[in-house]
Formats: structure tokens, sequence, C-alpha cells
């Protein structure tokens, strides 16, 4: 008897020993929940879902750390052409409460980037800038949040191209340098050592994401932006590196949770949420948005769209037509980056729809090359890779595509209209916008004149003096062999 009560209380000591064991194993795991949005391009009228979305996860948990990857603004009249440029954006994002925003290139298309920042209840966070006191552009490299006794640090690139600078006007960048993402990031690998967790907060696009994981494997999580790269719960995960990125103005945000155990991250997970359909608004921010749209100047038709536009070319075509028409010109060429919508139904085309097309305040230029330099202005422009070459109309522009390469261009053959080969030493007035004249390392001062116009404007005289459009099928490339 006294042997058969010794071996139950020892089996109930080895249970207890055992719940013991998960009950402390359990305790030492914990969670950090993200919210992560990028490249909203100032999207308002989809905010109030996503605050929604954002209270439902904040019900549940409470230390949620709310993230954006870059480009909150550029892309609706509304926030661009508010004052402050912006502010509607920046007042939105501190109402649903963002914790921390790295930069993206379009941060950059305004003036009022210094002007805003104060007013950004979140930090700026970019370890590839380096700005001066005069730019008024206050960022930090790198920041340490402490969410529930756990240390999440975050650090902050955004995309810099070939000329070493963010693709933007580089008027805007006066006081500011910047430097490669691969060439400053390892300097806070200090940072996954006294951190729990550490993210990189991306405008890097995602290609160059793979490239950060592979390189800085200490990073936990990198949340992406900049190519607008829809992925999937089910990603993989690259180098042991969790990369997560959505489609622009705010199609899907990621819930994001890591789990931490012993001051490590041993598990990964994401979540895709579609913010558009989102069944639910919250009302402040609702209001809020009423409020930034209340601008009659912007419903005034300008003309009538009798088919739809349905790709980013047709509209492009439309923007050339516009340059050539009101600019006299021979012919018109517009950046495919240029066009901000890919699409719009038939019906009025309004001052607000235009100012979604270009919304850049572009000034336009006129240029006076031959049919050879015009040759060269679309290749140097593009650096050969195809979706760069630029849109143009008053000629055909025929495509050669690298036979090595579906994403290049081998060359391009201009042509007239009617088919003839375009007389390359024949002078031909040109216009476009100020962008391409500052970014285009074929030409020169002597070749080009600043008109005391802006884009968006010859566009809207275009339009009125049209009355009705119909772009349906138009393209500015044929591409050889397609």
């Amino acid at each position: 008897m006294h042997d058969v009560c010794h071996r139950q209380l020892r089996r109930l000591l080895a249970l207890w020993l055992a719940c013991v064991m998960v009950l402390h194993v359990a305790a030492q795991r914990r969670e950090v929940h993200i919210l992560a949005a990028n490249d909203m391009h100032a999207t308002l009228e989809y905010m109030p879902q996503l605050a929604a979305i954002t209270d439902s996860l904040r019900a549940l948990y409470p230390s949620l750390l709310v993230l954006s990857g870059g480009d909150n603004r550029t892309g609706n009249p509304l926030s661009d052409m508010y004052e402050p440029s912006s502010y509607p954006m920046v007042a939105l994002m501190n109402q649903i409460g963002f914790n921390a925003s790295t930069l993206g290139n379009h941060e950059f298309d305004m003036h009022s980037l210094p002007e805003v920042i104060p007013h950004s209840n979140f930090r700026y966070i970019c370890a590839n800038i380096f700005a001066d006191s005069l730019s008024g552009v206050s960022t930090v490299p790198y920041q340490v949040f402490d969410v529930d006794g756990l240390k999440v640090g975050i650090v902050g690139a955004v995309q810099v191209g070939e000329s070493g600078t963010p693709s933007t006007h580089p008027d805007n960048l006066r006081g500011i340098t910047f430097c490669r993402a691969h060439d400053v990031l390892g300097r806070y690998e200090w940072l996954s050592r006294q951190c729990d967790a550490t993210v990189l907060l991306s405008h890097l696009g995602y290609q160059t994401d793979i490239e950060m994981a592979q390189l800085f494997p200490w990073f936990d999580l990198i949340v992406g932006g900049h190519t607008h790269t829809q992925l999937r719960a089910d990603e993989p995960l690259h180098n042991g590196v969790l990369i997560t990125q959505n489609k622009n103005k705010l199609r899907n945000v990621t819930h994001i949770t890591l789990t931490v155990d012993s001051g490590r991250v041993v598990d990964k997970r994401a979540e895709y949420i579609a913010v558009r359909t989102y069944p639910k608004k919250q009302k402040l921010v609702e209001t809020m948005v009423a409020h930034f749209s209340d601008n009659p100047a912007f419903q005034r038709v300008v003309a009538r769209l009798e088919e739809p536009f349905e790709t980013t070319e047709e509209i492009g075509c439309m923007i050339c037509d516009a340059y050539i028409s009101e600019g006299h010109a021979d012919i018109g060429i517009q950046n495919t980056g240029g066009v901000r919508i890919e699409s719009m139904p038939k019906g009025n085309i309004t001052v607000f729809d235009v100012l979604k097309m270009d919304p850049f305040y572009n000034v336009a230029v006129e240029l006076m090359l031959t049919g050879e330099e015009v040759r060269e202005l679309l290749l140097s422009y593009s650096q050969f890779i195809r979706y760069r070459v630029p849109y143009v109309r008053g000629l055909r522009c025929e495509l050669l595509p690298d036979p090595n390469d579906a994403y290049r261009v081998a060359d391009i053959r201009l042509l007239t209209t009617d088919g003839q080969p375009l007389d390359m030493q024949r002078v031909y007035r040109v216009v476009t916008n100020n962008y391409i004249s500052a970014t285009t390392p074929s030409l020169r001062p002597d070749q080009m004149q600043v008109m005391n116009t802006e884009t968006a404007d010859m566009i809207m005289h275009f339009l009125e003096k049209r009355g009705t459009v119909n772009y349906r099928g138009v393209r500015c490339h044929v591409v050889r062999g397609e």
C-alpha cells in the first residue's frame, strides 16, 4: 500500500513539473503585433476603413505598432494641393495612430516636407538620408520601441537610383544627400543584439529587399514598399527573413505577428487584409475625410470621356497630344511614371481627375531637337529599360526588344505618323515636362526653354477645347514582333 501511494505521488509530481514547464515556456513566448501599410499615396477615401482595421486589431493587441513603408503622399489633389501640401494625410495618420514611417521617394515631390514633419505625431525613420539643417528635413536612422517590455528596433531606408538620389525632381533635394542602403544598414547590426526583434522599414522595392535579406539576415522582418508588389501570406522566408509588401493606394495592409522567446524571434506570420472592402469605417476619420474633400473647384467638368481609359498608356497618349496642341509642338513626350492613374471609367473628366493624372506641379519645357536627338532622349531617359521608355506622340515609336532580356530594349526606331522613316537631321519642336528635362543625361541646357505654364493646366485647356475624347486602344509604342 505504501509503494502504491509513493508511485502515485511521483506521477502527480511529474505531472505537476510538466505543467510548470509548459507554463514557463508559454510565459516566455510573447508576441509583437504590427500593422503595416505602404505606398498609400494620399488615398484619403479609404482611410476610414484603415482606421477601423487598426481599431479592431488594437482592441485585441493594445500595443499594436502601426508602420508605413513610405510614399504616404502624392497622387490626390485634395492632399497635395492643401496648405501645407499633404497635411490632410498627416492629420489622418496622426488620428489613426501611426508609430513610424520611412521616407518614400514621393515624400520629396513637394517642398512641404519640412512643414509637415513637425505636424506628424510619428517619427520618420531613414538611415540612408543625410540632411543639413537648412533643408528642414528631420529624420532619425533608427528607433527602438518598447512593446510591453519587448524591445523592437526599427531601421529605415529609402530608394536611391542610378543618379544617387530617390526618384523625384532634383530641385526638391537641395541640402540633402543619400547613400545606398547596401552601404549603411550594416552599421545597425548592434540593434539585433540589444533588441528582441529587429525590423527594416524599407522603401527600396521587392528585389532590393531580397538583397537586403541576403546581406543582413539579422533583420527578422522587412516591411517593404516602392514597387507595389502584392505578396502573399504563404510567401517563403528569404534567408530566414520575412518580407511583406502590398499594392499601392490602400488595396491591402499587413498584420504581422512576431513570436519572441528568450530575446529572439522564433516565429513570423503575415496576414493580408483587404482595405477597400472592409465592412466598417471609423466615424471620426470619415468626418475628417469629408472635411478635407470639401472643395467644389475640383469638381468642375472639363471634358467627357466617351470610352474608359483602360491603360496608363492611353492616358499618356492623351497627355502627349495636349503638349502638342497647347505647346504648338511637333512631338509630345511624357514620362511613364508621371501618369499617376491606371484607368478611368467613361463619363465626365473633372479638374480633380486631371490633377490625379498629373499631380506633380510639373512645368512644360520646349526642346528643339533633331530626330536623332529625340531618339537619344528616349534611350537616355529610359536607360534601355522597356517600361521606362517615355510615351511619345507626333510620330511612331517602334521598340526593338532585347533578345536576351524581356525587360529591356535593344534600340528604338522612329517613324512618321504615316510609317515613313523619320528625318533624323531635321529639327523638331518637342514639348515635355521639367522632370524629363532635369533627369535626362543626353539633354543640354542650350536645347531647352522653360514654358510659363504647368502641364496640368495644358491638359485641362486641351480637354476643354476638345469637349469629348476617346483614346480606347491608342498606343504610344509599337513593339517589334508583338
